[in-house]
């Protein structure tokens, strides 16, 4: 299956060089490679020139990573891949900075996704950096952006600005309870990744938030992709509806706090800050009382400042 793919892959290859190769890549620099989360495609070509370019390709787990390399033609010996995971990265950060300070450039690529998210190669990179050696990212896949960006939140939904990366809840069902408790108070959009082998009891536990929407995101960028968007406790019985349903990795995305909006308080907390603070300062704060529209509070504090400046 991997020489059918390489073959593929070859054009991709000669692609990769010729728009990538030109750039500067420094020696003596570790390279955080995001790699695919599922479909192959999903690759940069940036990283295909990275992968190919490297003395050393340091990975959460070298059979994975060969077995990548060869779908895509790259020929690494063994001896090139070096293993750098949860259990012995502090450790094996060590034989990366000797590497670097060789001068070879030193590619960091986790199973799949962008490291040092949920991923390992956070302490890889704090260790390079604090040995003074230059680390660049080159980004690519990710399930927390994909599952964001499916999931319909836009910006004035999001109360407070941005999202929360929280990853995996405890499997302790004691802590996992306590945690969602602390979710439930959190107004911001929450992105939780989940196994199989416990998202059913996942799904039993957010059905405590009700009707708060929350996007699913089952094995994505796989043949066997679903996305759904449905109300936390219903998760479960979307879940037993179909057996398959339980199967693969998953994203959710816990959408924003619904705010029910008191538009006369809103416009008076406007009204007294706007006395007090600058118009753009009012206004952000106002919004973070009130989870109202920054948009909408900013037209309504220029229409305040316009009727004050007539009378």
């Amino acid at each position: 299956m991997t020489s059918v793919y390489a073959s593929l892959y070859a054009s991709a290859l000669g692609a990769a060089s010729e728009a990538a190769g030109g750039q500067n890549y420094p020696s003596g620099a570790l390279y955080v490679v995001a790699t695919p989360i599922g479909n192959l495609a999903d690759i940069t070509l940036r990283a295909l020139h990275v992968l190919q370019l490297a003395d050393t390709i340091a990975c959460e787990d070298t059979r994975h990573t060969q077995a990548l390399l060869r779908a895509y033609g790259i020929d690494k010996s063994n001896a090139q891949l070096l293993a750098v995971h949860q259990h012995n990265e502090a450790q094996a950060a060590q034989m990366v900075i000797e590497r670097l300070q060789r001068g070879e450039r030193v590619a960091y690529a986790s199973d799949a996704g962008t490291p040092a998210v949920s991923d390992p190669g956070a302490r890889l990179v704090a260790s390079v950096r604090q040995a003074g050696l230059p680390v660049v990212p080159l980004p690519g896949a990710s399930s927390v952006t994909a599952a964001l960006s499916v999931a319909g939140i836009a910006g004035d939904d999001a109360q407070h600005g941005g999202f929360v990366f929280v990853g995996f809840l405890s499997s302790k069902s004691s802590e996992r309870a306590s945690a969602i408790e602390a979710l439930a108070l959190e107004a911001r959009a929450v992105v939780l990744l989940e196994a199989p082998h416990r998202i059913e009891a996942l799904a039993a536990a957010l059905a405590t938030l009700g009707e708060r929407p929350l996007t699913i995101g089952r094995e994505l960028t796989k043949q066997f992709e679903e996305i759904a968007t449905i109300a936390a406790h219903d998760f479960a019985g979307w879940l037993q509806h179909d057996t398959n349903r339980s199967r693969g990795e998953f994203v959710l995305v816990l959408h924003p706090a619904a705010v029910v909006a008191d538009a006369g308080a809103e416009q008076r907390i406007l009204q007294l800050l706007l006395a007090e603070l600058p118009l753009k300062t009012a206004v952000k704060l106002t919004a973070d009382i009130t989870g109202a529209s920054r948009n909408a509070l900013y037209e309504a504090a220029l229409a305040m400042k316009k009727g004050q400046a007539e009378s």
